[in-house]
């Protein structure tokens, strides 16, 4: 009789296993800090519709480290956090040193004013992927929901960036492997693509199109003649930049996907969207329909900012962004 009982609740047990290592670490919800911090998100918004004014490119900035956050680690800002004398960050790998200072100076300047109103409460990845949101519905972009609790991570290591983040070279197989050992589909991966449409490149990321014998032949030629004058002291001013969309770069869009039809896809990874059998046909659904690439390119966000969230058990909110509250780590 007991044997029976036992061997009823063993397998009872083994049954929720499946259920237990699936579920998600930490639960998010959209109105978490409603009680402990109520103008959460008045503040967000106010403090990114100032900057963004102030510095039209905030927006592609932001977008673009909160990509590199949660593709590394999880959503947990751990691109956030500064150098110290006891460990190399992320942000200081060569792969990151290209992002943008706006980026960080948003997430601080919000963390400022949070911390006067409500001292402790919000996390750093949190501050991160609602003014991503924000940032994009102010540049014309689609709203998309984003759930609220995640807590910063423990950790930033420089070594862990290569491998974890698509370059400008890479291939639709290169970038492919990365995406899905983060849950994404191709179709999602060519979604998430389209923040170029208000993105900016240094001109270094994509020189070896412009510069030799001759440009890329499959670079549309007035274009390349362009962005080569643009960018020739590119190797004594590595700040130089071009946008992703020439068209309309300060607004967000479809014509990104246009513009890789008409041979005007300046980094060699956006140009093999259009040119791979398998992400073409997505590439032309959104260069025809950007309904469609809004409501995909939401879900995708949705998903992309709960890849590897932080919980109390493995996370903090940090007093400030750019340091681990414990310094020796």
């Amino acid at each position: 009789m007991l044997t029976s009982w036992f061997l009823n609740v063993f397998f009872l047990v083994l049954a929720f296993v499946p259920l237990i290592l699936s579920a998600p670490a930490t639960s998010l919800t959209k109105d978490y800090y409603q009680k402990t911090c109520p103008d959460f998100s008045k503040i967000v918004r106010e403090t990114v519709t100032t900057k963004q004014a102030q510095q039209p490119t905030t927006a592609a900035g932001t977008l673009r480290v909160f990509f590199h956050d949660c593709f590394l680690e999880g959503c947990d800002a751990s691109v956030l956090v500064a150098t110290n004398s006891f460990n190399k960050a992320e942000r200081d790998d060569e792969l990151n040193e290209s992002l943008p200072g706006d980026a960080f100076d948003i997430v601080t300047r919000i963390k400022t004013a949070l911390e006067l109103s409500c001292p402790g409460v919000v996390s750093c990845a949190d501050i991160l992927a609602q003014s991503t949101r924000d940032l994009i519905t102010i540049v014309g972009g689609p709203f998309y929901e984003v759930k609220l609790g995640r807590k910063d991570g423990f950790e930033s290591k420089a070594h862990k960036v290569h491998g974890n983040i698509p370059i400008a070279n890479h291939t639709v197989h290169d970038m492919m492997s990365i995406f899905k050992k983060n849950g994404f589909s191709l179709k999602e991966m060519v979604a998430l693509s389209g923040g170029h449409t208000v993105g900016f490149a240094h001109c270094i990321e994509f020189s070896n199109r412009l510069f030799g014998p001759r440009a890329d032949p499959e670079l549309d030629s007035r274009y390349a003649d362009r962005i080569k004058d643009l960018c020739k002291d590119h190797t004594v001013n590595k700040s130089m930049a071009a946008f992703l969309d020439p068209i309309t770069p300060g607004k967000f869009d479809n014509m990104y996907f246009k513009n890789l039809k008409r041979g005007l896809g300046l980094l060699a990874s956006d140009h093999a969207l259009f040119k791979d059998n398998g992400t073409r046909p997505f590439v032309d659904l959104y260069a025809d329909n950007q309904t469609a690439f809004f409501d995909d390119f939401a879900r995708a966000m949705e998903k992309l900012g709960m890849v590897g969230v932080k919980g109390d058990n493995d996370g903090e909110v940090r007093r400030k962004c750019d340091h681990f509250n414990k310094l020796d780590v």
